[in-house]
């Protein structure tokens, strides 16, 4: 499979297919005769990984340092595995975030009539005040 043709299957531009080989986050792909990348389902699943934890706020360098552990560092289960709590951590923290935020905006919008009349009251009077 071409690059374009993994970038379509993958949503992932061509580019940061690119560059995810250059930063070895996938493999070296093979190249064909005439030069043209040929992509396995190996690095499909690769990339898809990348893109899922990339998606997920995961930096370059951490995810770069997961893939070596990965590939090149045998025995390195527990390595790996608190890179991916660490990053499971961080998502919670902004997961957290966004949730405040929600309900931050549910307050205001089931309490919008009231807290719309009363600071146009507000407003009212001070206009008023400031006219005398």
């Amino acid at each position: 499979m071409n690059i374009k043709q993994v970038s379509e299957i993958t949503n992932v531009p061509a580019s940061t297919i690119r560059y995810y080989e250059k930063e070895h986050i996938i493999p070296y792909v093979e190249r064909s005769n005439s030069g043209i990348r040929d992509f396995d389902e190996h690095l499909i699943r690769r990339i898809n990984f990348a893109k899922t934890m990339r998606a997920a706020g995961m930096e370059i360098d951490e995810l770069k340092k997961y893939i070596y552990l990965f590939d090149q560092v045998q025995n390195s289960e527990n390595e790996q595995l608190a890179l991916l709590k660490q990053q499971r951590e961080i998502m919670e923290e902004k997961r957290d975030d966004i949730q405040a935020a929600i309900d931050h905006l549910d307050y205001k919008i089931s309490h919008f009539d009231n807290h719309m009349l009363a600071t146009e009251r507000e407003l009212r009077a001070l206009e008023k005040k400031h006219l005398k």
